[in-house]
C-alpha cells in the first residue's frame, strides 16, 4: 500500500486530513451491515450516500461494472446514483484518466472497457468554475450545502495522483472546496466530486483517523 497522510489547516479555519495515492490503489468496498471507518482494517475515507434504515447505497459504487452491495439490478446496490444524476468519479484503467461524469447509473459511463475500471458517485466539486459549481452541486441534490457540517471528497490532479480529503470541522460545501483548492494538490487539482458528509465523513490512515461522529457507514473509498 503506498500513499501519503498529511493534515493542515486552511487559512478559513477548516482542518484537512487527506491521503494522497495512486489510483492503482483504490478500490470501492461495501460494509456489510455497518461499520466506522476507524473501526476497518483497510485504510480510507467513507463512500457512498446511503439509506439510514436500510443501509442501501444512493450513489455509485462499482469495481469493474460490478456494484459492491449486490447486482446490477439490484436497488442499493451502488450500481445507480439513485434519484438523480450526479457527479461520479472515474478511474479508466485501460486509458489512464480521471474524469468526473454526471451520470444516474453506472451503465451511462464512457469507459473504454466495462471491465477495466472503477467509480465513485457523489457531488461535482466543478474545481475548474467558482461561479457554477454551485448551482450544479444544487441541480445534483447537494444536500446541506450552504450548511455547517463534516465533509468528505476525492480529488484529482493532472498527473493521476489522487487525494481522500475529509474535515470534521464543520464547514460549508463553499468552504471545504476552498480549503481543498488552497492546500491540496499544490494548484494541479484538476476536479473532484463531494462524498457523503455529515457524521459519516470519517478517514483512517494507519493510526490516524478522522471519526465523524461515530456513525455506522455502508460504504467505503479503499486502499489495496
Amino acid at each position: 500500500m503506498a500513499y501519503t497522510y498529511s493534515q493542515v489547516t486552511a487559512s478559513n479555519g477548516v482542518f484537512l486530513q487527506s491521503i494522497k495515492t495512486s489510483p492503482t490503489e483504490v478500490y470501492m468496498k461495501a460494509l456489510p451491515g455497518g461499520s466506522t471507518i476507524p473501526g476497518q482494517s483497510s485504510d480510507g475515507i467513507n463512500g457512498s450516500f446511503f439509506d439510514f434504515q436500510t443501509g442501501d447505497l444512493l450513489t455509485i459504487a462499482v469495481n469493474n461494472d460490478v456494484p459492491v452491495a449486490g447486482t446490477k439490478d439490484e436497488y442499493g446496490s451502488g450500481y445507480t446514483n439513485v434519484g438523480y444524476a450526479r457527479g461520479t468519479l472515474v478511474w479508466d484503467s485501460r486509458e489512464q484518466q480521471f474524469s468526473v461524469q454526471i451520470v444516474s447509473s453506472a451503465a451511462s459511463l464512457n469507459v473504454i472497457s466495462r471491465y477495466q475500471y472503477w467509480a465513485q458517485g457523489g457531488i461535482s466539486m466543478t474545481l475548474g468554475n467558482d461561479s457554477t459549481w454551485a448551482s450544479i452541486a444544487d441541480a445534483q441534490h447537494m444536500p446541506n450545502r450552504t450548511g455547517t457540517a463534516m465533509r468528505a471528497g476525492l480529488v484529482y490532479n493532472n498527473t493521476n495522483n489522487i487525494w481522500l480529503v475529509v474535515t470534521n470541522t464543520l464547514c460549508t460545501a463553499a468552504q471545504f472546496r476552498s480549503a481543498i483548492k488552497e492546500k491540496v494538490g499544490s494548484g494541479t487539482l484538476v476536479n473532484g466530486i463531494f462524498l457523503d458528509g455529515s457524521g459519516s465523513a470519517q478517514l483512517k490512515a494507519g493510526t490516524n483517523v478522522a471519526r465523524g461522529d461515530r456513525r455506522l457507514v455502508y460504504s467505503m473509498v479503499a486502499l489495496r
